[in-house]
């Protein structure tokens, strides 16, 4: 005879809503926590915002000692970046400035100001466009061959692994002043000095070798199993690699995207010695820009300002990629 129980009605399960108050002590480190950290910020953000602030200065604030933290903004630092100019008579310039029929625009009339009258255009835009396209094509090279090159170190016996991986990291230690005159002579030789293709070389060779150390730490992070399951269900190794291993190692992608891009954009000493007009980037133009009878400071911090804005716009779009690219690895499965 079987036994039976009686089952009463069931209790109503009751959800605690309290909420565990902060200890005192616990809100005063992490106080002192946050204070630490604006106080690194605002510390790491000083010269950005003395350069922004210089930008906007006259040429005798911007030289002034102490410097002046008041001032009267002015566009003549953007003036002096955009423009070529020559010296003009201030009788001149005051007649100008002070005529009605004179249909002057705002950079004329700040140049003027300043005593002095647009002629035509600078080269900075047009050196701004060669960064561009040069750090831009060949940070793209360097992560893709880098990538399959480190899918390769790290899924495949590679005879010599070691010696091969410490070789290409070797070529980053490389000083970039000892190898500038064998490639100067090299590129006259065939016709690459002064071109896009040599620098896009240049920075794609040495930007490769950081590229390959970088996604193989993050490609070794990716189970093998999971490659290993697709090819069980019949993928190729190629779909394999684009449909599991890429969409894994997008964190390591966008981390070397940044690093590459920021090695090429702020690249000065090939560029200084292996550009003269035609590939000439940013950084060489920016630090011997002269002006009439002395260093146009003021120019100088509007072209760097310039300059800035499009690294930080790219680690800005890819701020969540790279903040887990930076700290993937870090918990070990």
């Amino acid at each position: 005879m079987s036994d039976f129980y009686e089952v009463g009605p069931a209790e109503p399960v009751v959800i605690s809503t309290r909420v565990d108050k902060v200890s005192p002590k616990a809100r005063r480190e992490h106080n002192v926590r946050a204070a630490i950290v604006i106080a690194i910020a605002m510390f790491c953000l000083l010269p950005i915002f003395v350069m922004s602030m210089t930008a906007f200065k006259t040429r005798s604030d911007a030289v002034s000692a102490p410097p002046k933290l008041l001032f009267k903004p002015t566009l003549e630092g953007f003036v002096f970046l955009f423009t070529e100019r020559a010296l003009v008579p201030p009788a001149r310039a005051q007649e100008l400035l002070a005529s009605d029929t004179t249909d002057l625009s705002l950079f004329e009339r700040v140049a003027l100001s300043s005593g002095q009258e647009i002629t035509g255009p600078s080269d900075y835009v047009g050196r701004l466009k060669n960064s561009l396209i040069i750090a831009g094509v060949s940070t793209i090279f360097s992560v893709v061959l880098g990538f399959f090159a480190a899918y390769a170190f790290s899924r495949f016996d590679v005879p010599g692994k070691d010696d091969l991986m410490f070789f290409i990291l070797s070529t980053r230690m490389l000083p970039a002043v000892v190898v500038t005159i064998p490639l100067f002579l090299m590129y006259r030789q065939f016709g690459l000095h002064d071109t896009y293709q040599g620098m896009i070389l240049l920075y794609t060779v040495f930007n490769l070798s950081l590229a390959v150390w970088l996604l193989k730490g993050f490609i070794d992070e990716i189970p093998l199993e999971y490659e290993e399951a697709a090819l069980v269900d019949g993928y190729s190794r190629i779909q394999a690699i684009f449909k599991i291993v890429l969409p894994q190692a997008m964190t390591g992608i966008a981390a070397t995207v940044v690093f590459s891009l920021i090695f090429a954009w702020n690249e000065y000493a090939f560029a200084l010695m292996l550009t003269s007009d035609k590939a000439r980037t940013a950084p060489p133009t920016i630090a011997t820009m002269l002006g009439r009878g002395g260093i146009e400071w003021s120019a100088i911090a509007a072209g760097s300002l310039g300059f800035l804005i499009p690294v930080a716009i790219v680690v800005f779009l890819l701020r969540d990629y790279l903040l887990r690219g930076v700290t993937f690895g870090a918990v070990r499965r």
